[in-house]
């Protein structure tokens, strides 16, 4: 099967950033593809959630390379010559197997023995999120749908801190000289995420409505984990042209469960959530996959974004 991807308060944002501040700063460093450590360890990450756990588990003792640059969706990524000879210049390349096929078909070739593969960490489902590509908008079969697997485990903070641990032990494992350092950082972010997990608890554990609906279904871990349901308009492509009546049966929805909100990416155009949401009456607003960053949001982390997308959750389904 062809994988097709895209893609409380004030006070917890600025105690998280300010928590990670030291770990990171020294690691924010040096993202280019030049493979030059500077006597750091070399490691590549294919896209943003991957990026922060390595930059902020490893802080100065490593040498980041990111492949997906800000502003461009994971999926649509192609490799240049560059890009990958720093994978195979590389002692250790971080990534999701069949998130992006360019990155797969460079660690196959160049980088076997350096290849970190995140997902068997995460513990990937099929979640039933339409994972087909189709070009004429047309909904998966559910044969397929239920068999793919979701590969958003970032919006997952339980299945985050898993990969957290997995980038960790690898990082130690390929270089022990450092490895109380990649430790201490990773404890520290683990505790971050573990506060993340119980605000997002806590936070949505009360809420007039439960289902939300998203531009496309990026967000079903979540969904799954914090008792909501997510209703996805294009499917598992971001920017997918939704069919006429997936767009009727989006807008009926909305309108039987009294919705409130229809959430777009910063990433991806509004213009479909734009459209639905004046057509219905109701308000748009943004609901980071956190799947890459943007010029926009470029001072953001993982943490800050994960916490804005909460308070969107409770604003748009009433949370108390």
């Amino acid at each position: 099967m062809k994988m097709i991807v895209m893609r409380f308060g004030l006070r917890a944002v600025v105690a998280g950033a300010a928590a990670l501040a030291v770990l990171t700063l020294a690691g924010c460093g040096g993202s280019s593809a030049n493979g030059s450590g500077g006597g750091k360890l070399d490691v590549v990450a294919s896209f943003y959630p991957l990026e922060f756990i390595a930059r902020t588990v490893g802080g100065d003792a490593v040498h980041v390379t990111t492949l997906t640059a800000p502003g461009v969706e994971p999926h649509d990524l192609e490799l240049t010559p560059k890009q990958v000879g720093a994978i195979a210049t590389a002692k250790l390349v971080v990534y999701e197997k069949d998130l992006q096929p360019a990155v797969d078909e460079a660690v196959e070739q160049n980088a076997k023995d350096a290849g970190f593969d995140v997902a068997p960490a995460a513990q990937l489902e099929a979640t039933g999120a339409d994972f087909e590509e189709h070009g004429d908008g047309a909904v998966a079969p559910a044969a397929h749908k239920d068999n793919a697997l979701d590969p958003h485990f970032w919006l997952d903070p339980v299945r985050y801190a898993q990969v957290i641990k997995a980038v960790e032990e690898k990082l130690a494992a390929v270089d022990s000289a450092n490895a109380r350092g990649y430790h201490e950082r990773a404890k520290a972010l683990l505790d971050q995420v573990g506060k993340l997990d119980t605000e997002y608890k806590t936070g949505l554990a009360s809420c007039t409505l439960t289902t939300f609906v998203t531009s496309h279904e990026a967000f079903a871990y979540l969904a799954k984990r914090y008792g909501l349901t997510m209703i996805g308009i294009a499917g598992f492509t971001p920017d997918a042209e939704p069919s006429p009546a997936r767009i009727k049966e989006v807008q009926d929805i909305v309108k039987a469960q009294h919705v409130t909100t229809i959430f777009y990416e910063e990433l991806v155009s509004p213009k479909v959530a734009d459209t639905i949401a004046n057509d219905v009456g109701v308000q748009t607003a943004v609901l980071s996959p956190i799947e890459g960053l943007s010029d926009a949001n470029s001072k953001e982390t993982y943490l800050t974004l994960m916490q804005e997308n909460l308070q969107e959750l409770r604003k748009a389904n009433g949370c108390s």
